[in-house]
């Protein structure tokens, strides 16, 4: 039986020990990277698997809120081919929109694909670390996502938070410790974040993503009032 959970516009089931996530889909019939579609009560759900998704990742690790509604403006920075960027197409519904930046032509090429069907969501081909290109086709935004390999992704996720979100609007990012320093324990990398979040967020969740990402954390964060 699917039910609503905690989370806004995102679902979960329990079967024994195991809970699965689900979104409501946007586009029925049509899966995006082979997840099960499931019919209940008139309405059709996608599965969300957290071993392919760091957000449903930190939501099974305990985070009680991810900041994004319905009707939501993202930006969303290392989109990828959009396994999460789907699902959170499903959560802001038909007249939210997601900005999807990615810097590999390979994967936008499939996120291109993609929005053939998922109209509330634009596709970017641009790097996430030059704003001035980004600042001509961006809009303010109610959340930034960021989930990159680069090895500045602390400095990227706080430039872009200060130029496109709104105030009090919510930004989260998936810290890659291995894409940072291979030589540093990822506990210590996560404390080094968070340091440099703090100086201009306020952290308002924190979740390591093991089993389902290894050395990867999520800081989940609100802008000041002050921004």
């Amino acid at each position: 039986m699917i039910k609503q959970s905690n989370i806004f516009e995102v679902y979960e089931s329990n079967e024994g020990k195991r809970r699965q996530l689900f979104t409501v889909n946007l586009t029925p019939t049509q899966n995006v990277y082979g997840e099960k579609l499931v019919e209940q009560d008139g309405a059709e759900y996608r599965e969300w698997d957290a071993f392919k998704s760091k957000l449903a990742a930190s939501i099974l690790k305990g985070s009680p809120n991810i900041g994004i509604r319905k009707n939501d403006a993202v930006l969303y920075l290392g989109s990828a081919s959009g396994t999460t960027a789907s699902h959170v197409s499903d959560i802001i519904g038909s007249e939210g929109i997601i900005f999807a930046v990615d810097i590999s032509p390979r994967v936008m090429r499939d996120m291109v694909f993609l929005c053939y069907n998922r109209k509330n969501i634009s596709p970017v081909l641009a790097d996430s670390n030059k704003t001035d290109m980004l600042k001509e086709r961006m809009s303010a935004v109610d959340v930034v996502y960021q989930d990159v390999a680069q090895k500045n992704q602390v400095g990227i996720f706080l430039k872009n938070t200060e130029l496109f979100l709104k105030k009090d609007g919510y930004a989260l990012l998936a810290v890659k410790a291995r894409s940072i320093d291979v030589t540093k324990q990822p506990k210590q990398i996560f404390k080094d974040a968070r340091q440099k979040l703090e100086n201009d967020l306020t952290i308002i969740d924190y979740r390591e993503l093991e089993p389902f990402q290894k050395d990867h954390c999520m800081f989940i964060c609100k802008k000041n009032s002050k921004g």
